[in-house]
């Protein structure tokens, strides 16, 4: 890779995560080298619960492998992890195993920067395509190659209140789960009677200031209609005018009669759900520990239902385990990268407890994950997901996704009309598919 296409690397990455470009990661991707002090050099972005549960993994394999030395490094969640990552390896001084978003791998790939699984010897270890949620592993696969093993799925999810589930008839008969409903007309009907149950709000959703989950919102409704915004490698805009109309108008059926608010911070929708004001949350599964923890509060979760066309659709992301290139890495490296990859995924009911689905088949359909709850309730989820779409620009932190979801938070906040709203989302989208690329993504 030349320096001229290096930093023309560093200044897409920088524009995906939506925040100013570091010189710290560029001018130690440029000028570093990879320290020997560890047989395997690990790189990930988990802090808070997830990271505790990855420090416990990584101690699985110690204990495991107490011949092979392992050292892990937490980075910058966003920008300046994938900036530090692809610029690392350009330069050839990467980890041997790195974590990726899915959504962010098509960029990473394209530059060259990975290598494909079928080179990293987990093959021999039983890491083969039927092992894992088919979703998660057709989104590790770019241009015919797969180049990720993902981790797990964590996918945008319906939480409930489960008191107010049952004064609001939305319970089934054995209690445990809500009664079937399909179609937005049913969908409305429950959140309308979570509010005659007594709540303020039938559900609530952090809107101001996030457009992340206002995009996550949008897509699992707009996707149950309809293909990617964005095509052909995300040069092409492809709206489906008639179905983001009408995906837009079923937000406003819920922020337009006050069932849910037309505004308001993740704080204030923590607030509300955990006092029984709201009885739905729209929300990723990985706030589930922060709820666990508020006394008195009794709630499940479970994927959203069919909204808007026949089938569930579930908007998820996934975290993967990648080998960053390295061409003066021995084969013994190599082979215990793939070993720690292995005893990551095997020891990932530790990482459920965090909320997200295993992406390994053998622990998600184990005892050590169908036992925990309300975990295994949306497995179904991780095999509905769809990702964000193929693009350079798109992904976890994205600006892209700064940018649509904010005009998706005009919309629902009222100051936009269906008809608008599209408008709007169009020139959002155009700034994106006629920007170069900085590098060839076909």
């Amino acid at each position: 890779m030349t320096r001229r296409r290096l930093l023309a690397l560093g200044g897409g990455l920088a524009l995906t995560g939506g925040l100013s470009a570091c010189a710290s990661p560029l001018a130690s991707g440029l000028t570093g080298s990879q320290p020997n002090t560890a047989d395997v050099i690990y790189w990930n972005l988990f802090t808070g619960g997830d990271g505790a549960n990855m420090v416990l993994m990584e101690n699985a394999f110690r204990k495991q492998h107490p011949g092979v030395t392992l050292e892990a490094t937490v980075l910058g969640w966003g920008n300046p992890y994938y900036t530090k990552l692809a610029l690392a390896t350009a330069s050839g001084t990467p980890p041997d195993v790195g974590i990726s978003h899915l959504s962010r791998l098509p960029l990473l790939a394209a530059a060259k920067l990975l290598e494909p699984v079928e080179n990293t010897g987990v093959t021999d270890l039983g890491i083969t395509r039927d092992r894992f949620t088919p979703a998660a592993w057709q989104k590790a696969t770019v241009d015919g190659t797969v180049y990720a093993v993902p981790l797990d799925t964590h996918p945008f999810v319906l939480y409930y209140n489960v008191d107010l589930a049952k004064k609001a008839g939305l319970l089934n008969a054995a209690g445990d789960g809500l009664k079937p409903m399909k179609g937005a007309h049913e969908f409305v009907d429950a959140v309308k009677a979570m509010k005659d149950a007594g709540a303020k709000y039938g559900a609530a959703m952090s809107i101001t200031g996030d457009p992340a989950t206002a995009w996550r919102y949008f897509s699992m409704i707009y996707r149950g209609l309809a293909g990617p915004v964005v095509t052909d490698s995300g040069t092409r805009i492809d709206i489906d005018t008639d179905a983001m109309r009408e995906t837009f108008a079923f937000m406003q059926s819920l922020t337009g009669p006050g069932l849910m608010p037309k505004s308001l911070n993740g704080s204030g929708a923590n607030v509300l759900f955990s006092t029984g004001k709201a009885g739905f949350l729209f929300d990723g599964e990985w706030q589930i520990p922060s709820y666990r923890l508020v006394k008195g509060l009794h709630f499940n979760v479970v994927p959203f239902p069919a909204l808007l066309g026949p089938k569930p659709v579930a908007y998820a992301d996934s975290h993967a385990l990648v080998v960053p290139r390295n061409a003066n890495r021995s084969p013994e490296r190599t082979a215990n990268a793939a070993r720690f990859i292995k005893s990551l995924l095997d020891h990932s009911a530790t990482w459920a407890q965090g909320g997200h689905v295993p992406a390994w088949l053998p622990v998600q359909r184990s005892k050590a994950f169908l036992d925990q709850s309300p975990q295994r309730n949306y497995v179904q989820a991780a095999f509905n997901a769809q990702y964000d779409p193929v693009a350079w620009y798109t992904g976890a932190g994205s600006d892209f996704q700064n940018t649509v979801g904010g005009t998706i938070i005009e919309v629902l906040a009222g100051r936009l009309g269906p008809r608008s709203a599209v408008a709007a989302m169009r020139t959002d989208l155009k700034r994106y598919t006629t920007a170069r690329p900085p590098v060839t993504m076909k």
